[in-house]
């Protein structure tokens, strides 16, 4: 019957099991592996454009009661499909379909969705090189093309 260890390593051992042990953290393993990166649309970059492909309202989560307004946007870098939230009153106005917008996170804890948005992880910015909130404020026109 072998012995068990009573207690005294080495620091060398102690390194290895240390180094071996910590794979069973899940945060240590998402990190090293770059899971968040492979799993993200897109793929780590702050901001990405794309192209939009239809205007979609979003129920909003309870006990909120709302049609939040969105746009269903293909990547360019990609061509991965996302939904992404039109911030402001009467935003939705200033994009239509096939406009390139540019999207960002939403603020979301650990990249997740925000508030009472169920699924919706991204918002636009801008529309057509024009910043969507400048529009809704009234200082800037969209571009005719």
């Amino acid at each position: 019957m072998a012995k068990k260890p009573t207690g005294e390593y080495t620091a060398r051992k102690l390194k290895g099991m240390r180094q071996k042990f910590r794979w069973n953290d899940s945060k240590y393993k998402r990190r090293v592996l770059d899971l968040k990166k492979k799993s993200d649309p897109l793929e780590g970059a702050p901001q990405a454009r794309g192209i939009v492909l239809e205007k979609v309202g979003v129920e909003a989560k309870q006990p909120n009661s709302a049609i939040r307004k969105c746009v269903k946007v293909q990547l360019i870098k990609n061509g991965r499909q996302i939904t992404a939230f039109a911030v402001g009153n009467g935003a939705i106005n200033f994009i239509d379909e096939h406009d390139e917008v540019v999207v960002e996170g939403i603020g979301g804890s650990k990249g997740k969705s925000y508030g009472d948005l169920p699924g919706v992880r991204w918002k636009v910015i801008k529309v057509n090189n024009v910043s969507l909130d400048e529009m809704v404020r009234g200082r800037k026109e969209k571009p005719v093309r």
